[in-house]
Protein backbone atom coordinates (compact mmCIF):
# COMPACT_ATOMS: atom_id res chain seq x y z
CA UNK A 1 0.00 0.00 0.00
CA UNK A 2 1.45 3.25 -1.00
CA UNK A 3 1.68 6.33 1.27
CA UNK A 4 -1.28 8.14 -0.89
CA UNK A 5 -3.80 4.37 -0.35
CA UNK A 6 -3.08 4.45 3.43
CA UNK A 7 -5.29 5.78 5.79
CA UNK A 8 -5.12 9.07 7.63
CA UNK A 9 -4.23 8.10 11.03
CA UNK A 10 -6.14 11.36 12.48
CA UNK A 11 -8.50 13.58 10.57
CA UNK A 12 -10.00 16.91 11.57
CA UNK A 13 -13.84 18.01 10.57
CA UNK A 14 -14.50 21.68 10.89
CA UNK A 15 -17.19 23.53 9.94
CA UNK A 16 -17.57 26.72 11.78
CA UNK A 17 -14.20 26.95 14.26
CA UNK A 18 -13.40 30.22 14.66
CA UNK A 19 -9.75 30.71 16.55
CA UNK A 20 -8.93 34.31 18.15
CA UNK A 21 -5.03 35.00 18.67
CA UNK A 22 -4.33 38.63 20.11
CA UNK A 23 -7.89 39.64 19.49
CA UNK A 24 -7.34 38.74 15.38
CA UNK A 25 -10.29 36.44 14.48
CA UNK A 26 -8.71 33.13 12.27
CA UNK A 27 -11.40 30.97 10.43
CA UNK A 28 -10.72 27.14 10.40
CA UNK A 29 -11.50 25.21 7.81
CA UNK A 30 -10.54 21.38 7.31
CA UNK A 31 -10.27 18.47 4.27
CA UNK A 32 -9.65 15.81 6.64
CA UNK A 33 -6.12 15.82 6.12
CA UNK A 34 -5.18 19.20 5.91
CA UNK A 35 -6.42 22.19 8.21
CA UNK A 36 -6.46 25.94 6.90
CA UNK A 37 -5.93 29.12 8.92
CA UNK A 38 -6.96 31.86 7.19
CA UNK A 39 -5.62 35.28 8.41
CA UNK A 40 -7.46 38.25 6.86
CA UNK A 41 -4.56 40.66 6.34
CA UNK A 42 -0.62 40.67 6.41
CA UNK A 43 -0.75 43.06 9.32
CA UNK A 44 -3.15 40.69 11.20
CA UNK A 45 -0.50 37.58 10.57
CA UNK A 46 2.20 39.64 11.30
CA UNK A 47 0.78 40.87 14.36
CA UNK A 48 -0.20 36.79 15.26
CA UNK A 49 3.51 36.27 14.70
CA UNK A 50 4.74 38.71 17.08
CA UNK A 51 2.17 37.68 19.67
CA UNK A 52 3.73 34.06 19.56
CA UNK A 53 6.26 33.47 22.44
CA UNK A 54 10.02 34.68 21.65
CA UNK A 55 11.15 31.09 22.27
CA UNK A 56 8.76 29.30 20.05
CA UNK A 57 9.47 26.94 17.21
CA UNK A 58 7.40 24.99 15.12
CA UNK A 59 9.31 21.73 15.55
CA UNK A 60 6.88 20.35 18.15
CA UNK A 61 3.65 20.91 16.10
CA UNK A 62 5.10 20.24 13.01
CA UNK A 63 6.25 16.67 14.42
CA UNK A 64 2.61 15.70 16.12
CA UNK A 65 0.93 17.05 12.10
CA UNK A 66 3.47 14.75 10.68
CA UNK A 67 2.88 11.87 13.27
CA UNK A 68 -0.70 11.96 12.60
CA UNK A 69 -0.23 12.62 8.83
CA UNK A 70 -1.58 16.20 9.04
CA UNK A 71 -0.69 18.95 7.51
CA UNK A 72 -1.51 23.19 8.52
CA UNK A 73 -1.79 25.57 5.47
CA UNK A 74 -1.52 29.15 7.44
CA UNK A 75 -3.08 31.80 4.71
CA UNK A 76 -3.52 35.17 4.01
CA UNK A 77 -5.78 37.21 2.02
CA UNK A 78 -6.57 33.46 0.15
CA UNK A 79 -2.69 32.90 -0.48
CA UNK A 80 -0.45 30.46 1.55
CA UNK A 81 1.94 31.85 3.09
CA UNK A 82 3.61 28.45 5.49
CA UNK A 83 3.04 24.98 5.77
CA UNK A 84 3.31 23.05 8.92
CA UNK A 85 3.04 19.52 9.48
CA UNK A 86 3.41 16.20 6.76
CA UNK A 87 3.21 17.81 3.80
CA UNK A 88 5.81 20.70 4.29
CA UNK A 89 8.67 20.92 2.49
CA UNK A 90 10.96 23.57 3.88
CA UNK A 91 13.75 25.09 2.30
CA UNK A 92 16.55 27.70 2.50
CA UNK A 93 14.20 30.52 3.19
CA UNK A 94 12.16 28.85 5.75
CA UNK A 95 16.12 27.75 7.76
CA UNK A 96 17.55 31.55 6.84
CA UNK A 97 13.92 32.94 8.55
CA UNK A 98 14.58 30.51 11.54
CA UNK A 99 11.61 28.77 11.03
CA UNK A 100 12.28 25.48 9.92
CA UNK A 101 10.82 22.84 9.67
CA UNK A 102 7.75 24.91 8.70
CA UNK A 103 7.70 25.60 4.80
CA UNK A 104 7.52 29.38 4.05
CA UNK A 105 6.14 29.96 0.79
CA UNK A 106 7.45 33.38 -0.97
CA UNK A 107 4.66 33.44 -4.02
CA UNK A 108 2.07 33.57 -1.05
CA UNK A 109 3.99 36.24 1.33
CA UNK A 110 4.06 38.38 -2.25
CA UNK A 111 0.73 37.88 -3.36
CA UNK A 112 -0.91 38.49 0.02
CA UNK A 113 1.31 41.54 0.27
CA UNK A 114 -0.02 42.56 -3.47
CA UNK A 115 -3.25 41.43 -2.33
CA UNK A 116 -3.53 43.86 0.58
CA UNK A 117 -2.01 46.39 -1.64
CA UNK A 118 -4.49 46.51 -4.05
CA UNK A 119 -7.04 46.55 -1.83
CA UNK A 120 -5.89 49.69 0.00
CA UNK A 121 -5.90 51.18 -3.31
CA UNK A 122 -9.06 50.42 -4.33
CA UNK A 123 -10.34 51.90 -0.87
CA UNK A 124 -8.56 55.41 -1.34
CA UNK A 125 -10.07 55.16 -4.77
CA UNK A 126 -13.65 55.18 -3.65
CA UNK A 127 -13.19 57.39 -0.79
CA UNK A 128 -11.61 60.08 -3.06
CA UNK A 129 -12.17 58.93 -6.88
Amino acid sequence: MSRTDAPTPFSVTTDDLTLTVDGIQIDVRSTGDRVFLEVPTVREALRVARSLPPDADATGPTRLLAATDLTTEVRVRGRTVAVLGADARPGPLAANLGVAPAEVRLGGVIGAGWSGLSAAADAVRRRFG
